[in-house]
């Protein structure tokens, strides 16, 4: 036995035993079952609720007959067969929050609709407070059953709890670099105990155990119950290798992942399309173009003049703060860069002392940032004022004003120094395409604790990827990153 056979029994053996202690210890069908009294807990809440509050608020006038009372019961076990029917409780799916909200939120509109459709025309009295309310109540509540489920099980699996075992398999290189994204998305679930690939080595650069060769994964898989296998690029010479795997491992219940050579690409801008037993995948054209055209605008338009008028007290408060501080000017104006590489005049709330860019040489061998950015955990030029209102971003308050101009947008990347864009690579330069943002994928994904490279990918991410619903979903989780104080400095 060499050296190397003995090193991949040994980690065998390890795998064994670490799966052996972190599997998850139910199964689908009570995952989807929990899931599924959860949410006729809700829906039966909801529907006394909706009875109680119409009573309550003088809906009473149309009783439903004595003889269909019946509608009281038949409508929650409706909403439920249809919350199933829409996959809203395909697991697949329940790692993916706005999939799974817009699931929940699609049944409830079809029930919805389906309840007026059926009253019209058979003429039953069903109650309008009744129905109002019913799903005034229960499709928000559904919603914060799902969000709050979530977050308690990110946190389990933020600490080690609640992990799903995998298996890598593919070329070395590949096999890292899917381990570098679930090590990062930790909410994902997924527990890396091993790798399988070709390569004659004992573990991989990111220190990942090499436990056999991908012609193991159906004794492994049959030995340790894992519940599922990843397959990057590198794991078959061949189609019909890939297409007998499945055939064995189906007789294990062990799921499949294949993660593609595509890479930062939405779902939306995937479409399959089978031709002949040849799985290909169109892929529609980047959305920077429509992250620039008119929905965007009026988004801006609207979302900045209310936070203009919700913020005029805090922005008074704080100037006068910082005039009995240093008695200083209250804004800070920069020059920064916007989209197509045009520069404009960036505001925002001084934060640092008067004089702080002549200081700036004497720092920059202290520098703490990646990449092209200048960062400092402890600032020396930062005033007292100044530490509190970078803690929670109310130096960038001024900056509704430039969205409202037109030279920056709610969503979008953070607007650079014309010194900074000078060092961008190509990559980097793809976030001038769009115009800079207030907040963006890099603030609710960790802010000043990220690397540049991987500021980068996320920037250029939301500029391909863009959406009206992510823009919704990143100035959401903008609230908690902000009330949070992460990365902020």
């Amino acid at each position: 036995m060499t050296t190397l056979d003995a090193y991949v029994q040994a980690a065998q053996r390890r795998f064994r035993a670490r799966v052996a202690v972190r599997r998850w210890p139910s199964s689908t069908a009570s995952r989807q079952t929990y899931l599924a009294l959860v949410d006729a807990l809700i829906i039966a809440v909801a529907a006394l609720a909706a009875n109680a509050g119409r009573l309550a608020l003088g809906f009473s006038d149309m009783p439903i007959p004595g003889d269909a009372s019946w509608a009281y019961y038949a409508i929650p076990a409706a909403w439920l067969a249809l919350l199933a029917l829409n996959g809203a409780y395909s697991l697949n799916h329940l790692q993916h929050g706005m999939i799974e909200y817009q699931r929940v939120a699609s049944a409830s509109g079809m029930l919805a609709g389906a309840i007026g459709i059926s009253c019209y025309l058979t003429q039953f009295t069903l109650p309008r407070g009744f129905f109002m309310l019913l799903f005034l109540v229960g499709v928000p509540a559904l919603l914060i059953g799902r969000f709050t489920r979530r977050q308690a099980l990110n946190k389990l699996r933020a600490r080690g709890m609640m992990l799903t075992p995998v298996i890598v398999a593919g070329a070395p290189a590949h096999i890292d670099d899917i381990a570098k994204v679930l090590r990062r998305e930790k909410w994902l679930g997924y527990q890396i105990v091993g790798a399988v690939t070709s390569a004659e080595i004992e573990e991989t650069r990111a220190g990942i155990p090499v436990i056999g060769d991908v012609s193991e994964v159906v004794g492994l898989a049959s030995d340790t119950e894992i519940d599922a296998v990843i397959f990057a690029e590198g794991s078959f010479p061949t189609s019909q290798h890939f297409k007998r795997m499945a055939w064995e491992l189906e007789e294990h219940d062990v799921h499949m992942v294949v993660v593609p050579a595509l890479t930062d690409i939405s779902a939306e801008r995937l479409n399959p399309r089978p031709v002949a037993g040849l799985p290909l995948v169109h892929v529609e054209r980047p959305q920077a173009m429509q992250a620039s055209r008119w929905v965007k605008r009026a988004f801006d338009l609207i979302g900045s003049s209310i936070l203009l008028l919700l913020s005029a007290p805090l922005m008074a408060a704080v100037a006068i703060a910082i005039k009995l501080e240093d008695g200083g000017p209250i804004l800070f104006k920069q020059v920064r860069v916007g989209r197509r590489g045009e520069e404009f005049e960036c505001l925002k709330v001084r934060s640092m002392v008067v004089d702080a860019e002549a200081k700036l040489a004497e720092l920059a061998a202290k520098n703490e940032g990646a990449g092209v950015l200048f960062k400092m955990a402890k600032d020396p030029r930062i005033t007292r004022v100044g530490q509190f209102i970078r803690r929670f971003s109310i130096d960038e308050v001024p900056q509704f004003w430039n969205v409202f101009r037109g030279d920056m947008s709610l969503v979008g990347p953070r607007p650079a120094l014309p010194k900074e864009v000078a060092q961008y690579d190509r990559d980097a330069v793809r976030r001038l395409d769009v115009r800079p943002g207030l907040t963006g994928l890099w603030q609710v994904s960790g802010r000043s604790d990220l690397p540049w490279d991987e500021t980068v990918r996320l920037d250029v991410y939301y500029v391909d990827n863009w959406s009206i619903i992510q823009d919704l979903s990143i100035l959401m989780r903008t609230a908690g990153a902000v009330l949070g104080s992460r990365g902020a400095y």
